[in-house]
């Protein structure tokens, strides 16, 4: 196939991508395909035609216009297969308070969503503070709503360390997420479709050497260790493995994503869904995916041909606008 692999993008996250981008680019070739490396940048969206020529888009772009479901809508125009989930599973997804919402609203026994609130900067007051504190308690978690790869995020053990970070995040983004701090084994359980067949590969069990799994944890080499599959016991794994897939199939994501949480005594506290995992040297999904015989030649080769025949938008949209 000729493929375009879509890597860079405007996000925060644009290293990341790059790396993902390129190594996924590398992959494809090896396995055959005549592969274009596209370094998406501000002035994208005025040469967004030239993808007419080519059978199928790997999109990889992490954060904002590449995972929001923006990217994905103007692909679903142009009529081009591409890799990833759809708008409406991206938008959610990237979503950290709607895809909360979403997810409590799944009946799982296993499942929890740990308590959580929306802050807005336009409806601050100095006495937010304390009743947010009441309602979620301390430790806690401040994140952007809408954020990927830990950017922006902070476990406030203190008063003063939650209302510094908030005040910050509220000045960068304009909303933020108050969240329950959960003390436990994080996890990471990624799945990918094999003939139209979700399939959950072995969860990943994630130790890193930092507080919890922030980006440097994440993309710097021995400051993570990785325990696969997890360190659980063989029931609790299924039920887990069960939830994600639930998770995945409700929220119609499609090709590849991750589903993130926290295990304690026995549940299973949700954290997001990631629609397009990192896929560098050090990222979770190519690590399980390995683990269930599946090497990353072989795993991008896999998502782009699910891509191309089974694109998110449907099979009767491709090709009507070339």
């Amino acid at each position: 196939m000729k493929i375009a692999v879509l890597l860079g993008g405007i996000s925060k996250e644009r290293e990341i991508s790059l790396r993902s981008g390129k190594r996924i680019a590398q992959a494809l070739r090896k396995m055959g395909h005549n592969v274009d490396e596209i370094d998406v940048k501000e002035d994208f969206v005025y040469n967004i035609r030239i993808l007419k020529q080519y059978d199928a888009v790997f999109n990889i772009l992490h954060g904002t216009f590449g995972e929001d479901g923006r990217m994905q809508s103007i692909l679903d125009v142009l009529g081009i297969p591409y890799t990833g989930s759809g708008v409406e599973a991206s938008v959610l997804a990237f979503d950290k308070y709607l895809c909360n919402l979403f997810v409590e609203r799944l009946s799982k026994d296993v499942l929890v969503v740990p308590k959580f609130l929306l802050v807005q900067e336009d409806k601050f007051h100095e006495d937010t503070i304390s009743n947010i504190i009441s309602s979620i308690g301390m430790p806690c978690v401040v994140k952007p709503r809408n954020e990927g790869s830990s950017i922006g995020t902070h476990v406030c053990f203190t008063v003063d360390e939650f209302e510094k970070s908030l005040k910050e995040e509220l000045k960068n983004y304009g909303e933020a997420i108050v969240q329950e701090y959960i003390k436990g084994k994080e996890i990471t359980v990624s799945i990918i479709d094999i003939n139209k067949i979700p399939t959950v590969l072995p969860i990943l069990e994630l130790r890193p050497k930092k507080l919890f799994y922030d980006y440097e944890a994440k993309y710097t080499d021995g400051m993570t260790e990785f325990i696969l599959p997890a360190d659980l016991d063989e029931i609790l794994s299924e039920r887990i493995k069960e939830t994600a897939l639930d998770i995945y199939k409700s929220m119609g994501c499609k090709h590849f994503a991750r589903v993130d949480g926290i295990v304690r005594d026995g549940r299973f506290y949700f954290l997001e869904v990631n629609t397009l995992p990192g896929m560098t040297e050090l990222s979770d999904l190519p690590m399980s995916a390995k683990a269930y015989g599946i090497d990353f030649e072989k795993l991008v080769d896999i998502i782009i041909t699910e891509a191309y025949k089974n694109p998110p938008f449907g099979l009767s949209k491709r090709g009507a606008t070339r």
